[in-house]
C-alpha cells in the first residue's frame, strides 16, 4: 500500500494510517509529503488539513540530511557594467569546450566533508538558461529564475523558473515569471521567493510556492541599479546594493511595500558580494591589495569597516553562509571568513572545484544521508 503513495492520495493514506495505528505507513506519508514538499504545499485540500505539528515535521523532515556546501556552474555574461570585476580568470587555461557554447552541459557540485574533495550532484538540464539567471534556495530546494537564450543580436530573455529536489534528485518547473528577466538577483524570505530587477529593470515580484503565482510588488527606486547588484534577506527584510551607485543600500519592508534608503557606506569600491549574519551585513570589496569587508549594523543603521585581507592574485567571487562561516568561491580558490563577534577570521581556504567553467554561484542544501 506504501508503495502506491502520491500526491492525489498521501492524504488519504495518512488518514488510513491514523486510523488504524499504523506508524509505519504514517511515517512513509510524512516523508513523501516531504521529499514532494512544493506539490503538497500548493495542495489546499492536503497542506490545508494537515496539522500545524505535521506541517513542521515534513519541512524538519527535508533538512535532516548533511548540510553542504555547493556550487552551481552558470554561463558568464559580459561584465561591462555593473559592479562586478570581470570575472574570466585569465590565469587558468579553458578547455575548448568550455568557451563560447552556450548549449553546454554545466554541473552543480558539493563539498564532500569526508574525502575533502568536490564532487558531482547533478547536471543543469540543457533547456535551462544558465546565462545572466538568479539563483536562491528556499525550503531545500534549488531556484533558477530568468537568464537570456542565444547569443549576440539573437539574445532571449527568459519568464523560465526551475527547481532543483536533491530529494528526489529531480528538476521540475514551477510558474514562469511575469516579465522575463536577466542578471536579476533572486532572493528567498519568509516563504516568498523575490526576481528584483535585472537588467534595465527597476520591477521587482514575489513568489507565493502555495498560491503558485507571481505577483508585482513595489519597484526598486528610480535611479537605483541597471543592472549587476547585490542582495540579501535579512530579519524579514531584503537589502540591495551594488550597481554603478556601489554606495547605496536600499532596504525593502514586505509588510509596508515599500524601499527604505540606508545610510551610505564609505566605500567606494566595486563589491563582489554582500551576505547577512545575525543582525550584520557584510559586503565583500575585491581590490588590488585584497579583500576589503564592510559591515552595516542593521538595528543601529551604521557602517563599520571591519576586516582587510591581503590577496596576491584577488579575483572576483560569490559567497554563501553556512552556520557562522562565510564561503567566498571562484573557480581559483574558495575562501573560508568565520563570523566572530567584532570581526572576521580567515581560515584555511578550500581547494576550489577541478575543471569548472563560468562562474560559480555557491548556496548551501542539506543533502540526503549519502555513501561519499
Amino acid at each position: 500500500m506504501s508503495d502506491q503513495i502520491t500526491t492525489e492520495n498521501c492524504y488519504e493514506h495518512l488518514v488510513s494510517a491514523k486510523k488504524d495505528k499504523l506508524n509505519d505507513l504514517q511515517e512513509k506519508v510524512y516523508k513523501f509529503m516531504s521529499d514532494h514538499f512544493l506539490q503538497v504545499l500548493r495542495d489546499s485540500s492536503v497542506y490545508g488539513r494537515l496539522t500545524r505539528t505535521e506541517r513542521e515535521l515534513i519541512l524538519k523532515l527535508r533538512t535532516e540530511g548533511h548540510e553542504s556546501l555547493m556550487v552551481a556552474e552558470i554561463n558568464e555574461v559580459f561584465d561591462g557594467v555593473g559592479s562586478r570585476p570581470p570575472s574570466r580568470d585569465s590565469s587558468r587555461p579553458q578547455s575548448p569546450s568550455s568557451i563560447g557554447s552556450l548549449d553546454q552541459n554545466y554541473l552543480i557540485y558539493f563539498y564532500s566533508e569526508k574525502s575533502k574533495k568536490w564532487k558531482t550532484l547533478t547536471r543543469i538540464p540543457e533547456e535551462m538558461n544558465t546565462k545572466g539567471c538568479g539563483i536562491c534556495t528556499m525550503y531545500n530546494y534549488l531556484f533558477v529564475a530568468g537568464g537570456i537564450r542565444g547569443q549576440g543580436d539573437k539574445n532571449i530573455l527568459s519568464d523560465k523558473v526551475s527547481c532543483y529536489n536533491p530529494a528526489t534528485d529531480a528538476w521540475s518547473e514551477i510558474r514562469p515569471l511575469n516579465q522575463p528577466r536577466s542578471q536579476l538577483k533572486l532572493v528567498s524570505m519568509d516563504g516568498y521567493l523575490y526576481a528584483v530587477g535585472g537588467e534595465c529593470l527597476l520591477t521587482v515580484e514575489r513568489y507565493d510556492p502555495r498560491a503558485d503565482r507571481w505577483t508585482p510588488v513595489a519597484p526598486l527606486p528610480k535611479g537605483a541599479f541597471a543592472v549587476a547588484h547585490e542582495s540579501t534577506p535579512c530579519n524579514g527584510e531584503m537589502y540591495v546594493s551594488g550597481g554603478s551607485l556601489f554606495y547605496r543600500l536600499l532596504k525593502y519592508d514586505p509588510k509596508r511595500d515599500e524601499w527604505d534608503e540606508c545610510p551610505y557606506n564609505s566605500s567606494r569600491g566595486r563589491s563582489a558580494d554582500m551576505v547577512a549574519f545575525r543582525n550584520f551585513i557584510y559586503r565583500f570589496d575585491v581590490s588590488e591589495q585584497g579583500v576589503g569587508v564592510l559591515k552595516y549594523d542593521t538595528v543601529v543603521k551604521t557602517w563599520q569597516r571591519c576586516d582587510s585581507f591581503p590577496q596576491a592574485h584577488p579575483a572576483p567571487f560569490r559567497c554563501a553562509v553556512r552556520g557562522a562561516c562565510v564561503f567566498c568561491v571562484n573557480r581559483r580558490q574558495t575562501l573560508r571568513f568565520l563570523v566572530e563577534e567584532e570581526r572576521l577570521a580567515q581560515e584555511g581556504p578550500l581547494a576550489p572545484p577541478h575543471e569548472t567553467k563560468g562562474v560559480l554561484v555557491p548556496f548551501i542544501l542539506h543533502l540526503p544521508d549519502r555513501d561519499e
